[in-house]
């Protein structure tokens, strides 16, 4: 098969979807890589490196689309490459559909295989090829916090884990899966006090007995959320719902209510946003403020790292790119369910079910394709 490695265009993303050791992997396998002019080299990886490891430069993303059976990129096609998708292309990148309906669109009218990193799950639910991201993201929610709720930031000028006599900082982690265990780490780490929130009773227990005692899990409720944020100094909100929009859990009537000069990080926003008053941002201009609340709400947030992304991202995905490539997506779907779940767009129908209901479009499942 050909593959195809795009480089990401979204502003300040530095990311690249396979680093040059993944090369030699797809090459050693059969396959041949086409990868575009200067696409690494944000992360570290420049033109020579993967030259070295046997793939093609190539000057343009439109001869990367009109040469490849597969394409591979970071984060999800932007306007000016939808009319590139050819019909039956494979596409393989984060995609969050349920919350950006003109590139649903566009994939259903390509007609394109379009197979979401963030919907391949394992049989415990697991979501493998968000875990790294996700670790990367909870990390630097609380860094990111850490810097903002300084006064030259516009924040309220305390340290999250105090000193000697003076308290230390109150941080709210809203979800307690891969994102709010890293957020929450990282901010306990700091010597922050800090709650964590989730609906599980199973999760809750297992996050008491792994936490360190500067957390504290506690049950998620409308009550005890708008009681924990008018304490709060930040809040992290770390909620996931794979392939569907994220709920809206923290209202604008509770955003009144907080501190001035608080901070919130919304990591949800790829999938909309768990706060009311999010709006994606970027790294260029990252955050805004709402009845004096501080909101970093940045949509790729692990490109702000990309050299510690791109390895990570490369790791988890390269064992399911590689079986797409041996197989052909319909073989690999039909032997590998995790695979079969990524299918989100086949053909010029949805075949995930929370972008169908997000967009009141039809649901088609993807056996019938199969």
């Amino acid at each position: 098969m050909i593959v195809g490695i795009l480089k990401e265009i979204k502003v300040a993303e530095k990311r690249v979807s396979m680093t040059p050791a993944g090369v030699v992997t797809m090459v050693r396998n059969g396959h041949e890589v086409l990868v575009e002019k200067a696409a690494g080299e944000g992360a570290g990886y420049p033109d020579a490196e993967y030259v070295a490891a046997g793939a093609t430069i190539i000057e343009t993303p439109a001869e990367i689309y009109a040469k490849s059976e597969m394409v591979m990129h970071v984060k999800e096609p932007l306007a000016s490459e939808y009319d590139m998708i050819r019909e039956d292309q494979i596409v393989f990148t984060y995609l969050h559909l349920a919350a950006d309906e003109p590139q649903t669109n566009a994939l259903v009218k390509s007609k394109s295989i379009a197979i979401a990193y963030e919907t391949i799950a394992k049989d415990n639910g697991s979501l493998p090829l968000l875990v790294p991201m996700s670790e990367v993201a909870g990390r630097m929610a609380t860094q990111e916090a850490a810097k903002y709720i300084e006064m030259p930031q516009g924040g309220r000028g305390i340290l999250l884990g105090g000193v000697t006599g003076v308290e230390p900082a109150t941080v709210v982690v809203i979800g307690g899966g891969v994102v709010g265990v890293n957020a929450a780490k990282m901010a306990c780490g700091l010597g922050a006090k800090v709650y964590i929130l989730d609906m599980n009773l199973e999760r809750l227990a297992y996050l008491d007995d792994i936490m360190p005692a500067n957390c504290f899990p506690v049950m998620s409720d409308a009550v005890t959320l708008r009681k924990l944020v008018k304490e709060a100094d930040v809040v992290i909100g770390a909620v996931l719902v794979a392939g569907a929009k994220a709920p809206k859990l923290l209202t604008r009537d509770m955003l009144k209510e907080m501190k001035d000069g608080s901070v919130i990080v919304d990591v949800a926003i790829d999938q909309g946003g768990c706060f009311e008053t999010s709006k994606a941002t970027t790294h260029d201009e990252p955050t805004f403020e709402v009845d004096g609340v501080i909101h970093y709400c940045v949509a790729n947030m692990p490109g702000a790292v990309a050299r510690t992304s791109t390895r990570a991202l490369t790791n988890a995905t390269l064992p399911y790119a590689v079986e797409i490539a041996n197989k052909g997506w319909k073989q690999a779907m039909q032997d590998n369910k995790e695979i079969k779940l990524g299918a989100n767009v086949v053909k010029g129908n949805i075949t995930f079910k929370a972008v169908a209901e997000a967009f009141n479009l039809d649901y088609t499942p993807v056996d019938k394709f199969l």
